[in-house]
């Protein structure tokens, strides 16, 4: 049988590059060689495009750059390619692959930007396409269309640009403390900061403003934050409902990774009814927002038990203890099963 040709793409020019190394690990360890035909291709942090053919545990370390193991190399946008050019000094050759699996999580990967290259080139991608990923990854523009998909979404201002004090005081008067002001497109809660008063309201909006052009301020929302894995074009399949508690502060990038304060309860601490209501709207928040093979919809829930938009992740954490994949397993699926149907899901879209 022919193996088919998977083009896994790691790194990225993103904050959240060390994450994506360890994420490309897990999918990589959990292809079966006997089916899949990998193609490694890393991109610095730099920006540089490279392809790997040295040991995995080398992307996991940090070390895959090694000139001996890597030749510059990119994906062509010609679609009589279908594949990658690789540049060995004065000589360039060709490498046609079936299909690309995006490990990139944030800017310059998980928002559209290589998704819209691998269309160009016609090869399939795995996950979102790049509407849906551009949209996804802009939290002002997901927040409009969500809300008017009929779904909640926390009170908020945009500011495209610095104002004086006076008059961001002004924008925000009818928002309740504590708020959140949050760059518009990042991920990871990277520029994210919980202001509780007046005075750290100009030093969170300068912090935001280093990682986009565009802030979100946003009321904080009472209640605990709940997650749903999504999988699927048309034919969805839904993952148990987790949930996380949080000790203090919000669920930062230090909480994400290491947990040292925080606790993920996967299934969530919720009623049967309550977790088939989060089900539901997770499936209205993919489908407004064309989402197609995977994605991580997180919702808040509140006291009163109504459900709240906060974000879509087209690219989640991938790693084998990472809450995508860990609600999927909680209905029955491996794994490896995870990464085997994405591939499909892309090659037949």
């Amino acid at each position: 049988m022919k193996r088919t040709r998977v083009a896994v793409i790691f790194g990225g020019s993103s904050t959240e590059y060390e994450i994506s190394l360890q994420s490309a690990y897990s999918v990589i360890t959990n292809l079966n060689p006997e089916e899949y035909d990998l193609i490694l291709l890393g991109i610095t942090r730099q920006g540089a495009w490279m392809r790997f053919t040295g040991p995995v545990e080398q992307i996991k370390d940090n070390t895959w750059m090694d000139h001996s193991v890597s030749v510059p190399a990119i994906i062509s946008p010609d679609r009589n390619t279908h594949g990658i050019l690789e540049f060995h000094g004065n000589k360039v050759t060709t490498t046609r692959i079936d299909v690309a699996f995006p490990v990139l999580h944030g800017k310059n990967g998980e928002d559209g930007t290589v998704q819209g290259l691998l269309e160009m080139a016609g090869i399939p991608c795995v996950g979102c396409g790049v509407l849906s990923s551009a949209m996804c990854m802009d939290k002002d523009i997901a927040h409009r269309i969500v809300s008017l998909a009929g779904v909640k979404t926390p009170p908020s201002i945009v500011l495209h640009s610095y104002v004086s004090e006076a008059e961001l005081l002004k924008r925000i008067a009818h928002l309740k403390y504590p708020l959140f002001v949050k760059p518009a497109n990042a991920g990871s809660s990277f520029g994210i900061t919980k202001v509780s008063q007046e005075s750290g309201l100009a030093c969170a909006v300068s912090a935001a403003f280093e990682h986009d052009r565009k802030v979100v301020i946003e009321e904080s929302i009472d209640g605990f934050e709940v997650g749903c894995a999504v999988l699927g074009n048309d034919v969805l399949t839904i993952g148990e409902v987790d949930e996380i508690e949080l000790c203090n502060g919000f669920f930062d990038y230090t909480e994400k990774y290491t947990l040292k304060t925080s606790k993920i309860h996967m299934p969530a601490r919720i009623d049967v009814e309550t977790a088939a209501r989060i089900k539901q709207t997770a499936i209205v928040i993919y489908r407004a927002l064309e989402c197609s093979g995977y994605a991580r919809v997180d919702m808040f829930l509140t006291p009163e038990e109504d459900i709240v938009f906060n974000e879509v992740n087209t690219i989640p954490g991938f790693t084998t203890h990472s809450r995508y994949p860990n609600m999927l397993k909680g209905i029955g699926m491996s794994f490896e099963q995870i990464v085997d149907t994405l591939i499909r899901l892309a090659i037949d879209r």
